[in-house]
């Protein structure tokens, strides 16, 4: 028999196939924060979101508390695509890599390029180079066989990768003043989650009560709490047994299917529908031709599709990497100005950003305009665009 006809799907095949969905709740969570916002309801809601519990905001918590699971996640499925998936080899690795790089440089180079005379804005530059990897491929389910699964999977490798440099972006440049004591106890607690890798440690619970003590030192350390789910993961233990790479007995097989449905229809919509809501009641048109908002809009409508789509035709035309199967070039285009989604990871490094409650809305304003433009003309380009089975390089 054939066992691998019988193993369990990994969790990325899982989400191109149902848990695309939690994009659509996703969509719907943000609607409707603009829509409370812009309603009767519009005090309660905000007065809420700013309710201390425990010395912090109900925001606060939804940001730095309830949000490191999702970093987890993120960082449990980079781990497995790296060791276990569709990132396991460098022929694989290549073509999202080139066009994430890409889909990275180009929108923080427009945004650079229309703040640059304004010191106050210009720290947001990374905002527009995140990808929303539910929101994508939350908009992508809904095309359904129109689109080629190889470019599904090219769009869900992207995204991890584009998460990856996000994190990095994120401990490197939005790190606030450095508390030495905090800092050096996390590196403590870093070394023992490394020592129960080390020694072969395959229960769940230690590294989780561990992972729950580095969190509070890091949140405490002036880095960034979210960090301290990206460093959970990596010490969380997968051995896959050679015939079954799909393996659910490891200990990080076990964490990662656990995690994906509560942070894709429960974490991921409280923080959309926390800090998406915007009230347009009074607001200055001005805003809107802001060039912090102008910066976001154009860098993740018009830097995403540049750069991604740049980088990836650049690469294949000099025979780098190759065009994903039965592709066209149209449909690989369309995929990229997909990635111009960037919703979660934006929304996240604008809070990072910017203190300031005005710059927080021109921030949500410009996320909200790149990324709806970025959805309908991607989602309009593909399901026009038919489903053309020649390569045509």
């Amino acid at each position: 028999m054939n066992i691998a006809l019988n193993r369990p799907p990994s969790v990325l095949r899982r989400f191109l196939e149902s848990e695309a969905s939690g994009g659509i709740v996703l969509m719907f969570s943000a609607a409707l924060a603009l829509l409370v916002a812009n309603s009767p309801f519009a005090e309660t809601y905000f007065h809420t979101l700013h309710v201390k519990i425990g010395g912090l905001s109900v925001l606060h918590w939804i940001n730095d508390a309830l949000m490191v699971l999702f970093f987890l996640l993120v960082g449990l499925e980079i781990k497995r695509e790296f060791l276990d998936g569709q990132l396991a080899s460098w022929s694989n690795r290549m073509l999202p890599g080139i066009a994430a790089a890409g889909g990275v440089a180009v929108p923080a180079l427009i945004y650079f390029y229309m703040n640059a005379s304004n010191p106050g804005t210009i720290r947001g530059w990374a905002i527009p180079s995140a990808t929303d990897i539910a929101f994508a491929l939350g908009v992508i389910s809904l095309l359904g066989s129109r689109v080629p699964t190889s470019l599904k999977v090219f769009l869900a490798t992207l995204a991890i990768l584009d998460d990856l440099a996000a994190v990095a972006i994120i401990a490197v440049f939005y790190t606030s003043d450095i508390a030495l004591p905090y800092l050096g106890a996390a590196a403590v607690a870093t070394l023992v989650l490394i020592a129960f890798n080390r020694m072969g440690v395959m229960k769940l619970l230690p590294y989780l009560i561990v992972g729950f003590i580095l969190w509070y030192l890091v949140l405490r350390s002036g880095v960034h709490a979210t960090v301290a789910g990206v460093i959970l993961a990596m010490t969380i233990p997968l051995k896959p047994a050679p015939s079954r790479p799909d393996d659910m007995t490891s200990p990080l097989h076990k964490l990662e299917h656990a995690l994906s449905g509560w942070v894709s229809f429960l974490i991921v919509p409280i923080f959309g529908f926390a800090n998406a809501g915007v009230s347009f009641f009074g607001l200055d048109t001005s805003i809107f031709r802001d060039t912090l908002t102008l910066g976001i809009a154009l860098g993740l409508f018009l830097g995403k599709q540049i750069g991604v789509f740049g980088a990836a035709w650049l690469s294949i035309k000099l025979r780098l990497t190759a065009m994903p199967m039965n592709a066209s070039w149209m449909q690989l285009y369309g995929v990229a100005l997909l990635c111009g989604i960037g919703f979660t990871m934006s929304l996240f490094i604008g809070l990072l950003s910017f203190p300031s409650e005005h710059l927080q809305d021109a921030t949500k304003i410009g996320v909200l305009t790149g990324s709806v433009l970025s959805a309908i003309c991607g989602y309009l380009l593909l399901r026009f665009c038919g489903r053309k089975t020649t390569i045509g390089q």
